[in-house]
């Protein structure tokens, strides 16, 4: 009942109610593979469903990952203490000459919401800076975000940047933005294009499934 209390907190974005139930279940001694999957995770799951469903919209859905880091945020340390693995790796940005961030960040929040490790390079990220991080820390899923128009063919300038290293075929690489589409994704030749941080989320975590299983 404790652990539904947390999800629905997450899911109405009691950030300040989710701090406290998380410290509550940890107090309990609930495991943290619990609290993390069938509070935080579970909440973000039903969230990602509702906004695809138009029952709530990116305003709500922001709140509610915010609320979910923020349990989140307590819990991490104790996760490589007591051996709970993420379910992978995923590096986000924003590309270079962008410096819109609402979208990457609510991508990376949802893809925490699935369990993943993510490293944000922020805004205005070189190419190099991509293949870099991904390189160094060994990810599964690199994500790229562009909102203009003038910045998409930098999305393209990032997948070369990893032809030419030579590690392109390590890497899934996901892209999205208010321009993008999957004609452009297809071009330019992403892995996946989504329309939204739910749909980017689920894709993850259907490929980090399959991956790991």
């Amino acid at each position: 009942m404790a652990l539904e209390e947390l999800s629905e907190a997450v899911q109405k974005g009691k950030a300040k109610i989710v701090k406290e139930l998380v410290n509550q279940e940890l107090e309990k001694g609930t495991p943290v593979d619990v609290i993390l999957n069938d509070g935080l995770i579970a909440a973000m799951g039903v969230v990602g469903e509702k906004f695809k469903l138009n029952q709530i919209y990116v305003p709500e859905m922001l709140v509610a990952a915010r609320a979910m880091s923020k349990g989140l945020s307590i819990i991490e340390p104790l996760m490589t203490e007591t051996g709970v693995k993420p379910v992978g790796t995923v590096v986000i940005g924003t590309v270079k000459g962008d410096l819109h961030d609402i979208g990457k960040n609510l991508v990376a929040m949802m893809m925490k919401g699935i369990g993943a490790t993510v490293y944000d390079l922020g805004v205005d990220v070189a190419d190099a800076q991509f293949v870099e991080k991904a390189e160094e820390v060994n990810a599964d899923i690199v994500c790229l975000s562009a909102l203009l128009t003038t910045t998409m063919p930098a999305i393209e300038d990032v997948i070369k940047e990893f032809e030419k290293a030579g590690v392109r075929d390590k890497y899934r690489i996901m892209i999205g933005g208010a321009p993008v589409n999957q004609a452009f994704a297809d071009q330019i030749g992403a892995d996946v294009y989504t329309s939204n941080a739910a749909d980017a989320a689920e894709n993850a975590k259907e490929f980090l499934t399959k991956k790991y299983a």
